[in-house]
């Protein structure tokens, strides 16, 4: 498959201890919190770790989710807030604008921002595992699924738990529905790429990949449309990555559109359908040059030069070198001035987000537990809070590259 997909990198974070001494009155309330910032700790490792799977990546989260739900959740089921709701600052930087972070005294804010994290650390295991030349069948299912994954958490967040926040999201952050949007639509088109390679990998029916081809240049080009409010200093190299996916598959539709025709007996107008797709191709070179020129969050890469872009390349020069020869010896018809009206609709292969939903309560929270917590003891000065100055680190990841790098990274 070698697939190449462009990734910002990961939300960071201030470190969070859950020392509430005097606070939590019991060793039973003094064990949640110790587990929390256990939890925590690993969670937050396991998103630069190179091993990790998505098991070790569930089993992680439904053991934080679980125990954070305790600060959220009220444990008679009653609409009633938690008192512990608002008893933690959590700060966490953006994708797309650096290191400058955003502070809430509100776990439901750790809840959106750590989901949002998790999310796009589904994107990332299955951007990997897609790069790998020699993919199996299994994999790519993985792939596949991860990319769902990722769509069905951050619609989660968008519908179920980001309204919930108290105070409003901040224009062009990363929990604002443009940019989760775009997220959402980003993960279903790249989950589509794996269904059109699987499809010309068993040499489906053009007509099929053409329309999904189609479908997906679309999802690409929603995704753009999304972004085009934003300043371009943030979201400008991305929109280039989402503009080089449309052309891409608009070049790919037109390609496989165009043996549709030619199995019609319509040479002349496969001839044109290859000529638009040999059009699309040329844009999408010019955008992987300028993607690689482009400043801003995400991979450095010169996609261009990877397998995925040439192999389209040959097959379009290819195919219609082809209609024009069975054209001069068959056919002889006229090549149409306009290129054909693509009208497709795939009735098979599209992708919808997995369903998602945090876990339930953790055990260890009774209401003996919740109890223990004595919110009179506060210390005046709420030592809860981080200081002004408490720097937070970005996240190492092994596929994000220094801007400065030119060689080909696939992330």
């Amino acid at each position: 498959m070698t697939h190449w997909f462009h990734r910002n990198p990961l939300k960071a974070t201030a470190p969070v201890s859950f020392n509430f001494y005097g606070v939590a009155t019991t060793p039973a309330a003094t064990k949640v919190c110790n587990d929390l910032r256990l939890s925590r700790t690993r969670l937050l490792e396991l998103f630069t770790d190179s091993s990790c799977n998505p098991e070790m990546m569930k089993n992680a989260t439904d053991l934080y989710f679980s125990l954070l739900q305790g600060f959220i959740l009220s444990l008679d089921d009653s609409s009633q807030e938690c008192k512990l709701r608002y008893i933690q600052n959590f700060k966490w930087t953006d994708t797309l604008q650096g290191q400058v972070p955003s502070a809430q005294q509100d776990a439901v804010f750790e809840l959106v921002s750590m989901g949002f994290n998790v999310a796009l650390w589904y994107t990332k295991y299955a951007s990997r595992l897609a790069g790998k030349e020699d993919i199996t069948e299994d994999e790519a299912k993985d792939v596949h699924r991860s990319l769902k994954i990722a769509a069905g958490i951050f619609k989660h967040l968008k519908e179920s738990h980001i309204p919930k926040l108290i105070t409003p999201v901040e224009k062009g952050r990363d929990l604002e529905a443009r940019l989760i949007d775009s997220y959402i639509i980003q993960c279903q088109a790249e989950a589509q790429e794996v269904t059109i390679a699987r499809a010309i990998e068993l040499k489906h029916n053009p007509g099929l990949i053409a329309a999904l081809a189609y479908e997906t240049a679309n999802f690409y080009q929603k995704a753009d449309q999304t972004l085009s409010s934003l300043d371009p200093t943030y979201a400008g190299k991305w929109r280039k990555y989402l503009n080089l996916k449309t052309c891409f598959y608009m070049a790919y539709a037109y390609c496989y559109h165009g043996q549709t025709l030619l199995a019609s007996d319509k040479c002349g107008e496969a001839i044109r359908s290859l000529q638009e797709s040999e059009k699309f191709f040329a844009k999408a070179e010019a955008l992987c040059k300028e993607y690689g020129e482009t400043k801003g969050p995400g991979t450095t890469a010169k996609p261009s030069g990877h397998l995925f872009f040439r192999k389209l390349g040959s097959l379009i020069k290819n195919t219609l070198e082809k209609c024009q020869r069975e054209n001069g010896f068959i056919y002889f018809q006229k090549v149409p001035a306009e290129a054909p009206q693509l009208e497709l609709k795939a009735n098979y292969g599209l992708v919808e987000p997995v369903p998602f939903e945090f876990p339930a309560l953790n055990a260890h929270w009774t209401p003996e537990t919740l109890a223990a917590f004595d919110l009179t003891k506060r210390p005046k000065d709420d030592t809860a809070k981080p200081k002004p100055d408490e720097e937070v680190k970005p996240l190492k990841e092994p596929d994000i590259k220094p801007q400065k790098d030119s060689g080909c990274q696939i992330s």
